[in-house]
């Protein structure tokens, strides 16, 4: 998968971390009280970890805004099959995510 369009380097290993499965990695680049939003909705960023990294990933990259922190395209899980979704990362002055939105993309 083409990657460059990722241009913000934490982003883009949070990226690979997905990908690639690499829970450590991921959970590494999130501050301790990361919050985390499905489609608006608060959800349990621990749990999004142990179920999706690993089982979910994403198949394209269709668009990239933001400065490089909201990343648009096809993705796989597992579980609720194949979709297009958005991830949104926020990041503090200490180049941490602190909050990560997901969600269904038109």
């Amino acid at each position: 998968m083409d990657t460059s369009k990722l241009t913000n380097e934490i982003i883009k290993k949070a990226f690979e971390a997905l990908q690639k499965g690499d829970k450590e990695t991921w959970s590494s680049l999130f501050t301790a009280d990361a919050e985390l939003y499905d489609d608006g909705s608060p959800r349990n960023l621990q749990a999004f970890n142990n179920q999706a990294i690993g089982h979910e990933r994403f198949t394209s990259i269709d668009k990239v805004e933001n400065n490089g922190r909201d990343i648009y395209g096809r993705f796989h899980s597992d579980q609720w099959g194949d979709f297009k979704t958005y991830f949104k990362f926020h990041l503090n002055q200490q180049g941490k995510i602190y909050r990560l939105d997901i969600g269904q993309a038109d």
